[in-house]
């Protein structure tokens, strides 16, 4: 058996969905891109007896409460610890574990998956275990199945992702693109609320199936066309293709406000596309600007259009 190491740490990264989001759900694909400039960090150390935790929502002694009302943000974390120990195989005693970073919550931006993922490699570093992608993914898919009830999985995936993915019916693989295309991330600064909209998804399915399926098939193919797009570097029609996605995600019911604001807000400045990204319902747009150089300035337009916080995806690229 193996000993306890001193410390340990694990990290990821957040995510964000080009295409596909809520369709996803209905077995269609998505595409989605790591944010390299939003990460965290876990660090895992022996202690005496018992569990602890502190993150920015948590501090002090993991209970059986902490576990049961894991629904809420603050407790995701604890749930992450037990069930990397259980899968390890290990007492759930003797660790503690405190949490870093720069992933806001609830922004559609893969937060939980991220944490859950990087407490996974800590805990069982700590225990002197390597675990397998496949060890990691299912500990990142328990806790999101106690977060979001029924996740597709893509999050905890594309939160460990060196690059863009293609995510397909419980499955993902590296897709290819002849350049990086210019994207950013901007938050609203209002909590999303992807459980409520899938739910308000669902029973409209239920209600309409025909238009929701046809609402779901235009964004299959729009996901589609995008693999395309980013395959030749065909920016222009990529951002077409985001538009019209957004355009569909509306008529079910998925925006908000605040994300029609960043959204045209993106527009105005010369993105060549924008729609919301992730749940929906509050959160953050994804937009697509020129070029690399040009993301700066749409960066500063929504800004002074409202967004709380801005990040770019492009590889290499700093916080705005």
């Amino acid at each position: 058996m193996h000993e306890p190491l001193r410390g340990a740490v694990g990290t990821a990264h957040a995510k964000t969905i080009l295409l596909g989001e809520h369709a996803v759900v209905y077995g269609r694909p998505a595409i989605a891109f790591p944010v390299a400039s939003l990460t965290l960090e876990a660090r895992a150390e022996s202690i005496g007896s018992g569990l602890a935790l502190h993150t920015p929502f948590h501090a002090g002694a993991i209970t059986a409460e902490d576990d049961a009302a894991a629904t809420r943000e603050e407790h995701i974390a604890a749930v992450a610890v037990r069930r990397t120990l259980e899968r390890i195989g290990r007492p759930l005693d003797g660790v503690g574990v405190s949490v870093t970073g720069l992933i806001p919550a609830a922004r559609g931006l893969g937060s939980s998956a991220a944490v859950a993922s990087a407490i996974a490699v800590a805990v069982a570093g700590l225990h002197g275990i390597a675990l397998t992608p496949a060890d990691r993914f299912e500990i990142v898919q328990s806790v999101e199945r106690v977060a979001h009830g029924t996740p597709s999985g893509l999050d905890a995936y594309a939160t460990t992702a060196a690059g863009p993915i293609w995510f397909e019916q419980g499955r993902a693989r590296t897709l290819a693109v002849a350049e990086s295309p210019a994207l950013l991330v901007a938050d609203t600064g209002v909590l999303g609320r992807t459980g409520v909209a899938v739910a308000e998804v669902r029973a409209r399915h239920e209600r309409n199936p025909h238009a929701i399926e046809a609402a779901m098939e235009g964004i299959a193919d729009l996901v589609v066309g995008a693999r395309e797009d980013l395959a030749s570097a065909a920016f222009a029609d990529l951002g077409e293709r985001m538009n019209a996605c957004h355009g569909v995600l509306s008529s079910i019911g998925v925006s908000s406000t605040e994300l029609d604001a960043l959204v045209q807000a993106a527009r105005r400045a010369g993105a060549l596309g924008a729609k919301l990204t992730g749940g929906g319902q509050g959160g953050c747009i994804i937009a697509l600007a020129p070029s690399a150089s040009e993301l700066p300035a749409l960066a500063a337009a929504l800004t002074a259009s409202g967004a709380t916080g801005v990040w770019f995806v492009t590889d290499g690229e700093e916080n705005a």
